[in-house]
C-alpha cells in the first residue's frame, strides 16, 4: 500500500473538517510547517514538520518526521539526526534541472525520507529517481497537485513513488487520495474445478477484451455466467495457427458474463469500454489492474462449459466455440475450450458474496 501524506499548511476554513476526514480515513501522515498544528493529533498519524520557505524552528514539538531543505536551512538530515535521535529526518528537493535531479537521486539513495517536488509535467525525472533508489531503504514521497496526478505517480515504472503529498482543495479529496493509494487489488485464492459437462449452444455475441497490457503466458481474466463462480480465461499469448499472437487480448466469453474489475466489483463484459479497469489474474492468484483499450463484440458460435468445485458448487462459462479460445488449468496448463471434456480440471474463483450493481453484498440471490 502506498503512503498518503496530507499537506494541511494552507487549508483555510476547511482545515478542521479536512483533518477530521484524514483521521477517519487513516491517512499515514499530516504535514504542517508549524509544530503547534501537530500538537493535538492522535498517535495513529505520523506528524510531519515541513517548514518550507521558513526558518527551521528551535523546537520540533510533537513532530515524528522533520523534512529539511539543506540549502535553505543550512543543515543536513544526518546532522540533525545526531542531535535528535528520537526523530526521523528527510530531505526536500525541488527538481528543476539536471543538478537538482542528481540531488534528488542522491537523496533517494541515502536519506530515510525524500520529499520531491517536480516542476515540469513530465514524469521522466521521477522515473530516474525511482530507478536510482531501487536498492535503497528510504522512502520517496512526491508532491501531487491533485488525485489524478497522484494516481499517475503511484504507477510510474510499475513501482511508483512510495507515497504522495497532496494539499486537498475540498472535503472529499482526502478520501479519493486514500482510495488511489490503496488501488492494488488483493490476490485471490483460486480453486481447481472439475469439468462436468460441455455443450454447443448456437450463436450469440462474445467479447474480446483488448487491454493496454502485455499479459504473461500464465495470466488472463476471470469470467463466468454467475457472480459466484468464474473460470480463468487465458490471454492470446500462446502461439496459434493461421494468426499471430495478440498478448494484449483475452477472448473472454459471451457478453452477459461477469469479470472482476476495480474495487473488487464485477462488470458485465458488455459494459466494458476503453478506459475501463479489469483484474488480471495468474495461475497462482496474483492480481493486477489493467486498462481496457477496446472491446470487440461479434456474433460467433458459442460453447457452454459447466464445472464443479470440490464442495459441489457449480460454475458456468460460455465461450466462443472455437479451438483457439482457451482457459487455464493447474500449473498454467493451456486448455482449448472445444477439447474440454468431463473430468478435465480448470482453474477458477468462487466469490462468497452476491452482487448488486457489481458490488459485493450479503443478501439472498439465486442465479441459474
Amino acid at each position: 500500500m502506498k503512503l498518503s501524506w496530507l499537506d494541511i499548511r494552507s487549508l483555510g476554513e476547511a482545515r478542521d473538517a479536512i483533518v477530521q476526514e484524514a483521521l477517519h480515513h487513516r491517512v499515514e501522515a499530516l504535514v504542517s510547517d508549524d509544530p503547534a498544528d501537530l500538537a493535538d493529533l492522535p498517535p495513529t498519524v505520523t506528524k510531519v514538520l515541513f517548514p518550507q520557505g521558513k526558518p527551521l524552528p528551535e523546537e520540533f514539538g510533537d513532530a515524528t518526521v522533520v523534512i529539511v531543505d539543506p540549502e535553505k536551512h543550512g543543515v543536513t538530515p544526518a546532522e540533525l539526526a545526531i542531535r535528535h535521535p528520537e526523530i526521523e529526518f528527510g530531505r526536500f528537493v525541488e527538481i528543476v534541472d539536471a543538478p537538482t535531479l542528481e540531488e534528488a537521486c542522491d537523496s533517494a539513495r541515502t536519506e530515510k525520507w525524500s520529499l520531491l517536488l517536480f516542476r515540469d509535467p513530465t514524469k521522466i525525472p521521477l522515473e530516474i529517481v525511482i530507478a536510482a533508489a531501487a536498492r535503497a531503504k528510504g522512502s520517496l514521497v512526491t508532491v501531487a497537485q491533485d488525485v489524478e496526478e497522484a494516481e499517475i505517480i503511484f504507477g510510474v515504472l510499475e513501482h511508483g513513488s512510495d507515497g504522495v503529498m497532496m494539499a486537498p482543495k475540498a472535503v472529499g479529496e482526502t478520501a479519493a487520495l486514500k482510495r488511489a493509494a490503496e488501488a492494488d487489488v488483493p490476490n485471490l485464492n483460486l480453486v481447481e474445478l472439475r469439468v462436468v459437462e460441455t455443450s454447443h449452444i448456437g450463436m450469440g455475441e462474445r467479447a474480446c477484451v483488448d487491454t493496454c497490457t502485455h499479459f504473461r503466458e500464465d495470466e488472463g481474466i476471470l469470467v463466468g455466467s454467475h457472480s459466484k463462480g468464474m473460470i480463468l480465461c487465458v490471454s492470446e499469448t500462446h502461439p496459434l495457427p493461421y494468426m499471430p499472437t495478440r498478448p494484449f487480448r483475452v477472448n473472454a466469453g459471451a457478453i452477459h458474463s461477469y469479470t472482476l474489475g476495480k474495487d473488487e466489483r464485477t462488470n458485465y463484459l458488455s459494459e466494458l469500454k476503453a478506459g475501463s479497469k479489469v483484474t488480471a489474474v495468474d495461475v497462482k492468484g496474483n492480481t493486477r489492474l489493467v486498462t481496457v483499450g477496446r472491446v470487440k463484440i461479434e456474433s460467433r458460435p458459442l460453447i457452454s462449459i459447466d464445472a464443479e468445485s470440490p464442495d459441489g458448487r457449480r460454475v458456468n462459462l460460455i465461450l466462443q466455440d472455437d479451438w483457439h479460445v482457451r482457459v487455464l488449468g493447474p500449473g498454467g496448463t493451456v486448455l482449448n475450450s472445444t477439447e474440454l471434456k468431463p473430468g478435465d480440471t480448470v482453474l477458477g474463483y468462487l466469490p462468497s458474496e452476491d452482487r448488486h450493481v457489481g458490488y459485493p453484498i450479503d443478501e439472498f440471490c439465486l442465479e441459474k
